[in-house]
């Protein structure tokens, strides 16, 4: 049986919206620390190459991934022992990339998360133990040393006739398994203007993060202190006498309320929906039309009489049947994303069928916002 379709539906709309469809909240302040960050505070990546040891042969297998046997070679040799031109076959040991993330101002002797992934064809990191791994950054500069018992959540078994895996047993972490090293130059401008940067730019937003500012400095210092420059810059300018740290953290509190562009965003694999709350339709006529076609196969066989000497055949038997709901007309009113989504509640329309409406009304110039799909 094929079954093709969805519901015949006719609605007038002057700003409607969506099945099953919530608002999250009215758009509210929120402090401008939340919106923006000072330039160059920022998270470093870090990454390194390792061993780990003590798996319960679950290993790389040594003749599929050479690079783990010279890496254990080398290893050995800087221990004293000298194991070249031996046939090793150990499954103990997996070749691993480890990664972390450096936030900003992190001291010298801080511990860091880490992540363990595997290189070569281990089975799974379970029971492992990572040695003494230098990580380095973009500039090719060691920042952390890291070491430690790795904890992995996925599993992995196998038998002669039936294997099992579940989550990823080959990813593991290690918290707290590195330690900082080095330290990056994190300062704050104590004489110079600083910066702070928007995470989503946007003119309207940087205006008011700086008129925001202004307003406070000029009421506690008697000075304006922001100067915004660009969508995603706003320039401050410390007060004497202040310190950098105490001014980002009085600044930071504050409250801004953002502006976002009109946007629609779209998910077609899952049915997601995602409107801004600027986002306008003009009065449309819409309908949607559902046909559900029903196709039966029945076969049938045909047997021959006694002794005529016939064939026992299969003849085909299908039944097709056609249906195609009526759908009621609705009047949706209101220029609100409150009004939008209400309306289309009512209705009842699904997520597929919101998304063949909306990218009809965007096509005929009636929706007032972006399209993104994804």
């Amino acid at each position: 049986m094929k079954v093709f379709g969805a519901a015949l539906l006719a609605l007038c709309l002057s700003l409607g919206w969506a099945p099953g469809l919530e608002i999250a909240s009215a758009q509210a302040a929120v402090r401008i620390k939340d919106v923006a960050a000072v330039k160059g505070v920022r998270e470093n990546q870090l990454v390194g190459y390792g061993l780990v040891v003590g798996l319960q042969g679950t290993g790389d297998t040594l003749q599929n991934a050479p690079f783990t046997g010279q890496s254990l070679q080398a290893m050995m040799d800087r221990m004293g022992v000298n194991v070249r031109g031996a046939n090793l076959r150990t499954r103990n040991v997996a070749a691993v990339m480890v990664t972390a993330d450096l936030p900003p101002f992190a001291a010298r002797g801080s511990r860091l998360d880490i992540t363990v992934s595997s290189l070569g064809d281990a089975a799974s990191l379970m029971g492992g133990q990572l040695l003494l791994t230098t990580l380095s950054g973009a500039d090719g500069q060691v920042y952390a040393v890291a070491q430690g018992a790795v904890a992995v959540t996925g599993f992995s078994a196998q038998g002669q006739a039936e294997s099992l895996t579940q989550g990823v047993p080959t990813t593991g972490r290690v918290p707290n398994g590195a330690t900082v090293e080095r330290e990056l130059l994190n300062r704050l401008g104590e004489d110079g203007p600083m910066n702070l940067e928007l995470r989503n730019p946007d003119f309207t937003t940087a205006v008011r993060i700086a008129d925001a500012i202004n307003a406070y400095t000029w009421a506690t210092y008697r000075r304006r202190a922001a100067r915004e420059d660009s969508p995603n810059s706003v320039t401050l300018q410390k007060p004497p006498g202040v310190g950098a740290t105490h001014f980002i953290a009085e600044i930071g509190e504050l409250m801004v309320e953002p502006d976002t562009p009109a946007r629609v965003v779209v998910d077609a694999r899952t049915g997601t929906v995602v409107i801004g709350q600027d986002v306008q339709i003009l009065p449309v006529a819409v309908t949607q039309g559902a046909l559900t076609v029903r196709i039966t196969e029945t076969p049938q066989v045909s047997q021959p009489g006694p002794f005529s000497k016939g064939k026992t055949v299969v003849t085909p038997q299908t039944q097709i049947d056609a249906s195609q709901a009526g759908g009621s007309v609705a009047m949706v009113g209101g220029r609100s994303l409150r009004g939008l989504v209400r309306g289309l509640n009512q209705i009842g329309v699904k997520p597929q069928g919101i998304i063949a409406i909306l990218q009809a009304i965007k096509s005929a110039g009636a929706l007032q916002a972006d399209i993104v799909i994804q």
